[in-house]
C-alpha cells in the first residue's frame, strides 16, 4: 500500500524513527536521540542556528536540559510528506537553569512547535524546528506583547530611533505627504 506516493514500509519506518527520537528526547536520553539520525543536524528556525554533527546536536539538547530539566515534548499530530515527517508538538518545561544568557526565572513554559524531520529514504538527516520565540520569551517573563501597553512602552524605550522614525512617517503620511 502506498500513501502520498511512498511505500507504507518507508512511512512506517520514518514514523517509528520520529517517535523514538521524540521519546528519547523527552526521557533526556540524548545519546539515544542523537543515534536516531544518520547524520545529526538541528536547524532552529526562529534564531537561524544550525547545529551540525553529533557533538553540536548533543550540546543543544544538553543546553535545553540544563535550562528546563523537567522538559518533555508532547506529540499532538504527525503528518507525512515525500521527504519528511512533520510533527506538531507541545513543549512543556520549567526554566530552573540558565537559558541563552537568561538566569533561571522558575517559570513554566508551554508552547507549540512544528518540527520537520527531514529524511533521505529512511535516514533521518535533519530536524528543522519552528516555534514562536516571542511566546517563549513572554512565558519566561522577559518578552512583552508589542500590542499591549507594557509592550509599547518597552518598545519605545528599547528602540527610540526606530519608533521615532515610524511616528514621523505616520505623521507625514497623515498630512498627505508620502
Amino acid at each position: 500500500v502506498e500513501m502520498n506516493g511512498e511505500p507504507s514500509a518507508v512511512r512506517e519506518t520514518r514514523e517509528r524513527i520520529v517517535r523514538e527520537h521524540m521519546e528519547t528526547e523527552s526521557r533526556h536520553d540524548f545519546h539515544a536521540t542523537v543515534a536516531t539520525f544518520s547524520h545529526p543536524r538541528y536547524e532552529i528556525m526562529p534564531t537561524g542556528e544550525v547545529h551540525d554533527g553529533p557533538a553540536q546536536v548533543a550540546a543543544i539538547l544538553n543546553e535545553s536540559h540544563i535550562a528546563f530539566p523537567d522538559f518533555r515534548i508532547e506529540t499532538l499530530a504527525l503528518h507525512h510528506s515525500d521527504d519528511a515527517v512533520i510533527a506538531e508538538v507541545q513543549f512543556h518545561g520549567t526554566q530552573t537553569g540558565a537559558w541563552r544568557g537568561l538566569p533561571a526565572t522558575h517559570r513554566v513554559v508551554r508552547y507549540r512547535m512544528c518540527n520537520l524531520f527531514v529524511f533521505e529514504g529512511t535516514n533521518l538527516v535533519c530536524e528543522r524546528v519552528y516555534f514562536d520565540l516571542l511566546t517563549v520569551l513572554r512565558q519566561v517573563g522577559i518578552g512583552r506583547d508589542p500590542t499591549s501597553l507594557a509592550g509599547r512602552v518597552a518598545t519605545a524605550f528599547n528602540h527610540p530611533i526606530v519608533v521615532g522614525r515610524a511616528f514621523l512617517r505616520r505623521l507625514r503620511s497623515g498630512s498627505g505627504r508620502g
